[in-house]
């Protein structure tokens, strides 16, 4: 039986209040169902089949033919994350989700976009600490990225790790981005239920963790000034309707639409992180369904729902916004510099 949203918000405070205060948080998943589950698992994952191809890599300039027209430098965008970030089981660099969003970011803004990508296929909430210091290395902060975009959590889900710890290591992650000067969005973790070759009793279990690390993913991040953005059934209902399409071969990463549909999701609060959405589009629109509610309750309300915003307003207060997306400029239009890297 699916929880109310009022006990998924109180389970996801009482995650993140064990990652802020070192706990060991919940224990989600009772001992005798694990039998059940791995004979589950094993059988999703022979019929999953996975990638080992390596994600194309995609960092470089994007928008290269804005540079004449404004005087300021590029935007720098970081890419941080698991294999979802990095775009595994597409073939080209502008089907990845980074080079997606690096092109149409530099549409909006008019101006050149430098991509840098770390994020790693297979990796869990503390690889980020590498990420982060890859990202940052030992330069001065004025070169540090004026914007990340994280989507991590799917292998915490996966592999277990508590998710208490899985919430303290994306959320330390975060405040040292912060404390650098970079905008930081987070795709928080996908709707693991939504994978067509997961079987029941797994689907369930799956769903209601994923949801779960998302909605206290999304209370420390915003607790740490940054902005979410729920990834839910990977990135809404075209992905239950079209799944054929929108998954790729391994019918477990998004495909090249299904990047894309990702991106036009994360496109508007990544603009709206560097002050490029129309202002008035800040304010809740009721006709939306947005308002201003308790972080703890915007996080269980954003979970349900792929695409929806959640972001900090004051105090224990948060903005849950559901932005009307904007279609990608076709990839001939922003062309890529590879060559022309951080």
């Amino acid at each position: 039986m699916p929880m109310s949203k009022a006990a998924s918000a109180r389970v996801a405070r009482r995650i993140a209040t064990a990652a802020a205060y070192g706990g060991g948080g919940l224990s989600l998943l009772g001992g005798a169902a694990v039998g059940l589950l791995f004979t589950e698992a094993q059988l999703a994952k022979r019929r999953i089949g996975g990638s080992e191809d390596e994600p194309p890599k995609a960092d470089g300039v994007y928008g290269a033919a804005f540079a004449g027209q404004h005087r300021g430098r590029a935007v720098r965008l970081g890419f941080l994350g698991d294999s979802t970030a990095a775009g595994q089981g597409v073939h080209l660099p502008r089907q990845t989700p980074g080079a997606l969003l690096a092109s149409a970011l530099a549409a909006v803004a008019e101006r050149p976009v430098e991509l840098r990508n770390v994020a790693l296929p297979g990796a869990q909430s503390d690889d980020l600490e590498r990420q982060v210091t890859l990202l940052l290395g030992e330069h001065d902060l004025d070169l540090a990225p004026d914007v990340c975009v994280v989507i991590i959590g799917a292998n915490d889900v996966t592999h277990r790790m508590p998710p208490s710890r899985a919430v303290r290591l994306l959320s330390d992650a975060v405040a040292r981005l912060r404390t650098a000067g970079c905008e930081v969005v987070v795709g928080t973790c996908p709707d693991l239920g939504s994978i067509e070759p997961v079987g029941q009793p797994l689907r369930w279990v799956a769903r209601r963790l994923s949801r779960q690390l998302a909605a206290a993913q999304t209370i420390a991040v915003v607790e740490e000034g940054a902005r979410t953005v729920s990834l839910g059934d990977l990135l809404g209902p075209e992905f239950a309707a079209h799944p054929r399409e929108l998954f790729g071969p391994d019918n477990y990463h998004p495909s090249a639409e299904g990047y894309a549909t990702a991106a036009m999701a994360i496109l508007p609060t990544l603009c709206a992180s560097l002050g490029l959405w129309p202002t008035e589009d800040e304010r809740p629109d009721a006709a939306r369904r947005e308002s201003i509610l308790p972080v703890a309750r915007a996080a269980a309300e954003a979970v349900a729902e792929g695409g929806t915003e959640v972001a900090g307003v004051r105090g224990p207060w948060a903005l849950l916004k559901h932005r009307r997306r904007r279609r990608l400029p076709p990839a001939e239009e922003v062309e890529a510099a590879p060559e022309q890297a951080l």
